[in-house]
């Protein structure tokens, strides 16, 4: 027996809330599976020790319809791709028809896919309920990120009497970022009270955001994430007491390595991205509610700092 998931859209946050299902189908079948997704999904790194995932395969289609695997020539490609792998069954986690006739061209018998065409979904629902349909089993929404734990950064284990936390200053776009001195501040304010450690999880493309946090005060205290890969991140987030920062996706690799966090939402929806892990507590905009915030709200300015400066001690506390 041999199972592919197709898992096509973008970003680790993406990746890590589908990790569950693909687990699910894993352990049913008593085998590991092969993955179909994008490399911007970062799978290779995040699920690189994961006995779960026999094979992951690269998707290259592109916003532009430049990738490999886009327009026609891309599709046959994608099907001789696929064809050569003799797959017995897929679960496709999307309602496109692209994937139903690439999957049935390439020769693979059983298909489980979402309903066809559907237009507008909830990313954890859509999936919880399509996967418990499939498996005839209750399947929990929170993801796990397996690694060797052997890997720890023994460097951070001196901290007795401090605590290490892990900084959301990223995020895939402006309106979802709280602004950088907002941060400064709070890392200050925090190391009045607790000491601390702060990690900076951000890359190459926020480069001026970490000069702004290295130069500042508190700049003595805080470690990078720019130079190192995604995979050489995961056990230093793992040794952090808290994550703090932005809906990006190191806030779901925090929450999938079982680290407490508290996650600002200022411009993308709560109950899609918020609710399905016990590790995720909120901050909102005020005026707002979970349920009404959405990819437009553009809240960042609404953030109380003294409510996330509440809510940081009491979570490290």
């Amino acid at each position: 027996m041999k199972v592919l998931v197709i898992q096509p859209k973008i970003g680790m946050g993406d990746m890590i809330i589908y990790l569950p299902y693909i687990h699910a189908i894993s352990k049913h079948y008593k085998i590991p599976v092969s993955i179909l997704v994008k490399d911007n999904s970062r799978a290779r790194d995040l699920l690189n020790d994961d006995d779960h995932i026999d094979e992951i395969l690269s998707l290259d289609r592109t916003k532009e319809k430049l990738g490999t695997h886009d327009g026609i020539s891309g599709f046959f490609q994608l099907i001789k791709k696929i064809k050569s792998k003799k797959y017995d069954k897929v679960f496709i986690f999307h309602s496109s028809v692209r994937y139903f006739l690439i999957s049935k061209l390439s020769g693979i018998k059983h298909i489980a896919q979402y309903p066809l065409f559907q237009k507008k979904d909830n990313i954890i629902t859509s999936a919880k309920i399509f996967t418990e349909n499939e498996l005839n089993t209750i399947i929990s929404t929170q993801p796990h990120i397996i690694f060797k734990e052997k890997q720890i950064n023994n460097n951070q284990k001196n901290k007795k009497n401090s605590k290490n936390i892990c900084l959301g200053i990223s995020a895939s776009g402006p309106t979802k970022r709280w602004g950088i001195k907002n941060y400064i501040k709070l890392c200050e304010k925090i190391n009045d009270q607790v000491t601390c450690k702060f990690f900076l999880a951000a890359g190459k493309n926020d480069q001026n955001l970490v000069n702004d946090v290295l130069n500042s005060k508190i700049g003595n205290n805080c470690k990078s994430f720019t130079n190192l890969s995604i995979k050489e991140t995961l056990p230093i987030i793992k040794d952090c007491d808290l994550y703090i920062g932005n809906d990006t996706g190191w806030l779901h690799i925090a929450s999938g390595l079982g680290v407490k966090c508290l996650a600002l939402f200022m411009d993308s929806p709560v109950m899609a991205y918020g609710k399905y892990s016990k590790n995720i507590s909120i901050v909102i905009p005020e005026g707002e509610t979970e349920e009404t915030t959405t990819h437009d709200t553009l809240g960042k300015d609404k953030i109380s700092f003294d409510k996330v400066l509440k809510e940081s001690i009491k979570l490290l506390n």
